[in-house]
């Protein structure tokens, strides 16, 4: 979604640059962790979560003597998001700036997933199609399924976000905008085999199996059923206790979330 389309033209971003990119307005639409979208309201930059699409995107490896969360404590670790993982140490009882030996995520030269497959780091947090990867290479097992594990299971994963200003001035495009993604969204649930080739044809993935796996795990067609409010609730709840955010919950969602479209599209497309 860290793309804006302009006479036919589509500007590409990496990952890394999406809330940048959004905030500057060179994006009018993405998709989100809830944990990145709060703290970039939290920052000031001028966004706003528009909804949620689906559940549960990233999945927790460990060395096979690694059995709980716990366990991690002195442990050396690394994630494609470390904000989730900082969050997820903390439920347990963890002090994410202490208890945890974090292998940078921040230089390019660094291959996360390789040090854990070489037994060089004791914990990986993957997103797809990392956790598909280590599955078919049979590296590690999953202690945390985002898509399954309380109270993660029960919120939505990626949110999508827009610029503020985009969605003020234009309503309309922003509501078809939204439409189409939840449309996609239960394409991906009903058809994943067509969606899985056109993801490779797109030049998305080179891996056919990798992005069949990840369409039929994720649960991309209870969109409904989730309260986008209570994730931002929840996230931003977690994020000011362990010191990430100085904004209330309700401040967060009072200055950078509006419903109105997710729920009247709730409701227009019925299942």
């Amino acid at each position: 979604m860290g793309a804006r389309q302009s006479d036919h033209a589509t500007l590409t971003v990496s990952p890394t640059d999406l809330l940048q990119a959004i905030g500057r307005g060179e994006a009018d639409f993405i998709t989100l962790l809830a944990a990145d979208l709060i703290q970039g309201v939290d920052a000031g930059s001028p966004i706003v979560g528009l909804g949620g699409v689906h559940v549960g995107c990233y999945e927790l490896f460990a060395k096979p003597d690694i059995r709980r969360l716990t366990e991690l404590k002195g442990k050396r670790v690394a994630a494609d998001d470390p904000t989730l993982l900082k969050l997820i140490a903390a439920q347990v009882g963890l002090d994410p700036a202490k208890d945890i030996d974090w292998v940078s995520g921040t230089d390019p030269a660094v291959n996360r997933l390789e040090l854990f497959a070489q037994g060089k780091i004791d914990a990986f947090l993957g997103f797809p199609p990392h956790p598909q990867e280590l599955r078919a290479r049979q590296v590690g097992h999953v202690i945390v399924n985002t898509a399954v594990d309380r109270p993660w299971a029960q919120y939505f994963c990626c949110m999508m976000t827009g610029n503020r200003d985009y969605v003020r001035d234009h309503p309309v495009a922003t509501k078809r905008a939204i439409r189409a993604i939840l449309k996609a969204a239960d394409l991906c649930a009903t058809e994943p085999e067509l969606v899985s080739r056109r993801i490779v044809d797109g030049g998305f993935t080179k891996s056919y199996d990798y992005a069949l796996q990840t369409l039929k795990d994720l649960p991309y067609d209870k969109w409904r059923d989730y309260d986008a409010e209570d994730t931002i609730r929840f996230y931003a709840l977690r994020l000011r206790e362990n010191g990430a955010i100085k904004k209330t919950p309700q401040q967060i969602i009072a200055d950078g979330t509006d419903w109105r479209f997710f729920n009247e599209l709730k409701r227009e497309l019925k299942a």
